[in-house]
């Protein structure tokens, strides 16, 4: 059996994406059941010299929207980084998934071997299909996912392993 560019993409990010709505949802409720500013769980970081919750979820959807765009060959769309509640970080992670959703397999199948760029930090980073996809995308998505994860568990969101996985 093999798994295909479309399996191991679009479903996968999906998946994560509402996982990561769900852990937003917890981390809303949490902050007016202990009556905490939810400013104050948003600009929340690990580290000093870290990405912020917000800009933690603004990565997670640029990276799943543009790998989908780009093996598809279209352009990424273009989201402004504006976020600053619960419920605008949701609705953004709401528009990827529906984004996500317009892909169908015969878009993005069959392109393991497909140039890919994308400027990343100044530079133009050159990529075939599957290792942007293995070695870019994913690990990129589950750094910024359980960054988003963490910073919220260390914050009191009671959140577990489970709320990361999600259903199966």
């Amino acid at each position: 059996m093999t798994i295909s560019m479309y399996q191991a993409s679009v479903p996968v990010f999906i998946h994560m994406l509402n996982n990561l709505t769900a852990i937003l949802d917890k981390a809303a409720a949490h902050a007016e059941t202990k009556k905490i500013d939810p400013v104050v769980l948003l600009n929340a970081r690990l580290y000093p010299d870290m990405f912020a919750l917000v800009r933690q979820v603004q990565i997670a959807s640029d990276v799943t929207k543009g790998c989908a765009a780009r093996l598809a060959g279209q352009e990424p769309p273009s989201y402004e980084d504006k976020e600053t509640t619960f419920p605008e970080l949701k609705a953004r992670l709401e528009k990827t998934i529906a984004f996500l959703k317009t892909f169908k397999p015969e878009q993005i199948d069959g392109t393991e071997d497909k140039a890919v760029q994308l400027k990343v930090g100044g530079q133009t980073l050159t990529f075939k299909g599957l290792p942007y996809l293995q070695h870019y995308v994913l690990p990129t998505l589950y750094f910024h996912t359980t960054t988003a994860y963490g910073i919220l568990r260390h914050n009191g969101v009671e959140i577990g392993k489970r709320d990361y996985l999600g259903k199966f």
